[in-house]
């Protein structure tokens, strides 16, 4: 049996599901609001910069050119380099991934941008009354952007009440020492951490496979993949307990 990981409704073949936070309307549009109004600085600041004395038509066509480029390209460009975050959703505390949990690349930040400007909030939008209608009758809070780019928008703040479950393996603690976790993902130590809290309730062949999944994507991203005889579990609370040990020092 196939074991699938979804972000929001991260579910195993054992049907248990691994709860990441989706993120809710509320946040989003704050978010969004936020990036508006970096969006039509921007714009501000290049209509300031256009040359003048140019024919009717010519400005026009320039304007709506600009206009294009910054609704479009400004998402589109922060949100594939800084892996899902705009300014807004940093501020929020949000991230853009994909459905299954992996981090957005170009195509999934440049499908979202051209939704965005066509359907969800500026050419057929409505001032965003599509994305409003959409989001409120998706599960996960889907505008159609998310829906054509496979893309979901998650917390990356893990609630305090939240218990870490993660030790160190002493066997792993020096290896855990060496390592570069800069590159580390917040949704994959989410997911990390979600998997270690659920993995008494998984069975063995699900804990093998998600863990291997789990672990694949994190060993990416620290450059040092598990080792074949290392189980997915030590090996994920050896990364988790050091950047807690990290984060805590």
């Amino acid at each position: 049996m196939s074991h699938t990981i979804r972000v929001g409704d991260l579910v195993t073949g054992e049907a248990v599901v691994l709860d990441l936070r989706v993120a809710q309307l509320a946040s989003r549009a704050v978010a969004f609001a936020f990036d508006v109004a970096v969006q039509f600085g921007l714009l501000l600041l290049v209509s300031l910069l256009v040359p003048i004395g140019f024919d009717d038509a010519l400005q026009t066509a320039l304007a709506l050119s600009l206009t294009v480029l910054v609704l479009v390209g400004y998402p589109t460009a922060v949100e594939s380099l800084s892996r899902g975050r705009s300014l807004g959703k940093l501020v929020m505390g949000l991230r853009v991934v994909r459905d299954d949990g992996g981090a957005i690349r170009f195509r999934h930040a440049l499908v979202r941008a051209l939704g965005g400007f066509f359907v969800d909030f500026w050419a057929l939008g409505m001032g965003g009354a599509v994305a409003l209608f959409v989001s409120l009758f998706s599960p996960q809070g889907k505008r159609v952007g998310d829906y054509l780019a496979g893309t979901v928008v998650i917390h990356t703040r893990v609630p305090k009440q939240q218990v870490e479950l993660a030790t160190m393996p002493p066997q792993l603690a020096e290896w855990a020492s060496g390592l570069d976790l800069s590159q580390l993902p917040d949704e994959l130590v989410l997911a990390a951490r979600q998997y270690l809290s659920r993995y008494h309730e998984l069975t063995e062949q699900a804990r093998w496979d998600l863990g291997s999944r789990l672990s694949d994507d994190v060993g990416a991203a620290i450059r040092s993949p598990r080792l074949e005889y290392t189980h997915p579990h030590p090996y994920l609370s050896a990364v988790l307990a050091e950047r807690r040990r990290r984060a805590a020092g």
